[in-house]
């Protein structure tokens, strides 16, 4: 099979179309012909050096792809309700850059109906880690607010709809410029700060009469901690998912004890399937009907062919797109 790897820790130039053999399906896997794949922000940090595949993964990047499946595991396609040549997006620990890839079948999700296969792609690694940390650890209820980082990357475009879905009752965004903030505010947030020109905290405590947010999903980290917990109400959840600003952060724990806070984070990738299993039942439930229906739209911000990956991930850095970056086969 084709696939692009990375043929040393470097920049965008060193992912190269290489001939690899083709992968095979184990216990509890499909095999799927993969017709689109995402590019991920941990896509990138991999191709630098800096975030190995978990044990037992591909040394491929590649967390998210849609095709279709081509073999496997019998037992556990039945058992999914899933055959062979059914049309599903899946969740992967690495591989996903390639003609074939390998999945557990309980992290394959059925490709929407009416969807194409480069907009299911754009949906594993956004729509499990957004409802994992928010739905799940930061446990968002309706009628309640949210800061959501990064507002329009491939995360926060999908947290900031599944947070109007479910019925939050102010979503507020951080982003880098005016076109960005117009593009969430489309999306249905109620607030678009840009970081560069205002303080997100002062931002935050004037749109909330200085109730402050329910929920933070952050991934900046550095010195975006100390500023989240200003911004917290009572009993506030920040959730951490990535250290773009740096590992190492100050806060005032006075703070933190006076308004019960509670700061947390998690990453996906290393978690038993068993664990990305529930996070896949949860989503076909109550997520897939609204992807069915359109009330959740895709955000797709450029399509290019599979081994252009180069150019993708050197888009991914410019920081200019705005939600996914999915390539075709």
């Amino acid at each position: 099979m084709k696939a692009i790897a990375i043929t040393r820790p470097g920049g965008p130039e060193v992912l190269q179309v290489e001939a690899r053999p083709d992968p095979v399906a184990g216990a509890g896997e499909c095999l799927i012909a993969v017709e689109a794949y995402g590019i991920n922000r941990p896509d990138v940090l991999q191709r630098k050096g800096s975030y190995p595949p978990p044990p037992g993964a591909s040394d491929l990047p590649g967390l998210e792809v849609a095709g279709r499946i081509v073999a496997g595991d019998a037992a556990a396609l039945a058992a999914a309700g899933l055959k062979l040549g059914d049309a599903v997006c899946a969740l992967v620990a690495g591989g996903g850059y390639a003609e074939l890839c390998t999945a557990p079948v309980e992290q394959c999700l059925p490709v929407p109906n009416g969807w194409s296969m480069a907009e299911a792609a754009s949906l594993p690694e956004t729509f499990f880690t957004v409802w994992s940390n928010v739905f799940e650890r930061a446990r968002l209820q309706p009628a309640e607010t949210i800061l959501i980082h990064g507002g329009s990357s491939g995360i926060g475009v999908t947290a900031i709809q599944l947070a109007k879905a479910f019925d939050a009752r102010q979503v507020i965004v951080t982003v880098g410029n005016a076109a960005k903030a117009e593009a969430c505010l489309q999306l249905g947030a109620d607030l678009a700060i840009d970081y560069r020109a205002q303080d997100f905290v002062a931002e935050v405590k004037a749109a909330t009469g200085g109730h402050g947010v329910d929920v933070i999903l952050d991934m900046v980290a550095g010195p975006y901690v100390e500023r989240n917990v200003q911004c917290l109400a009572e009993d506030g959840r920040a959730v951490i998912i990535a250290v773009q600003g740096g590992l190492e952060a100050k806060f005032d724990a006075g703070l933190v004890l006076r308004r019960r806070l509670t700061i947390s984070g998690s990453t996906l990738r290393p978690r038993p399937v068993a664990f990305k299993a529930g996070i896949a039942r949860a989503l076909r439930e109550r997520v897939w009907p609204l992807l069915e229906s359109r009330r959740i739209a895709p955000v797709i911000y450029r399509q290019l062919p599979a081994d252009r990956a180069a150019e993708a991930h050197a888009l991914m850095e410019s920081g200019e797109h705005v939600g996914k970056i999915v390539l075709c086969w």
